[in-house]
C-alpha cells in the first residue's frame, strides 16, 4: 500500500535514491505513478509492505516502509533496487552514485559530482551556509529534522 507521508512514525526506514538529474517535468507523472505502484505492491517474505514512494524535487525518489509492520527483507531491498536500477535504464539517470552532492542556491537544486562540488567550494560559489541534502539519512524522524542541513553542519564538509 501507498499511505500518506503522514501516517508514518518517525522511526520508519528512509531511502533516497538521487538522480544525477532531474526528471522532466513530463516524465514526473509517470514516474510518480511506478514508484507508487511498486510500493503498494512491495512484500517482503509474503508480507505486504507499509510503503510510501514519491519523488521529491523532480530528482529524489524518496521510498519509505513502516517496519513496525514487517520488516523490508534483503530479498525485499533487492526487489526495489532492481526497480530502481530499471527506472535508471529507462530515463537515462543515474540513481546510485553516492559521489554526486545535490545543494540548494535560492529555489534552484543542483546536482554535481564531488570533484565539482569541492571546486566550487575552493572557488566561493558554495559556502558553509550552503543548504545541501543528505541521502544517507535512514529514518522519517531524520528526513524531517536534517535532510536539507548547511554545508558545514554535513558530512559533505569533508569532501571539500
Amino acid at each position: 500500500m501507498n499511505n500518506s507521508y503522514q501516517q508514518f512514525p518517525d522511526s520508519a526506514r528512509v531511502w533516497i535514491y538521487q538522480s544525477s538529474q532531474p526528471f522532466p517535468g513530463e516524465a514526473l507523472d509517470g514516474l510518480r505513478q511506478k514508484i507508487q505502484d511498486f510500493a503498494k505492491s512491495w512484500v517482503s517474505h509474503d508480507r505486504r509492505l507499509n510503503a510510501y514512494a514519491d519523488v521529491w524535487y523532480q530528482r529524489f525518489i524518496v521510498l519509505m516502509v513502516d517496519e513496525g509492520q514487517a520488516d523490508a527483507s534483503g530479498c525485499s531491498i533487492d526487489t526495489s533496487v532492481r526497480f530502481l536500477k530499471a527506472l535508471q535504464s529507462e530515463y537515462g539517470v543515474d540513481l546510485f552514485d553516492r559521489m554526486r552532492f545535490s545543494y540548494r542556491k535560492g529555489e534552484q537544486i543542483f546536482t554535481v559530482p564531488r570533484e565539482v562540488f569541492a571546486e566550487k567550494y575552493a572557488a566561493g560559489e558554495i559556502d558553509d551556509h550552503t543548504l545541501v541534502f543528505d541521502t544517507m539519512i535512514t529514518n522519517k524522524g531524520d528526513l524531517e529534522r536534517s535532510w536539507e542541513k548547511t554545508l558545514g553542519q554535513s558530512w559533505h564538509k569533508r569532501m571539500v
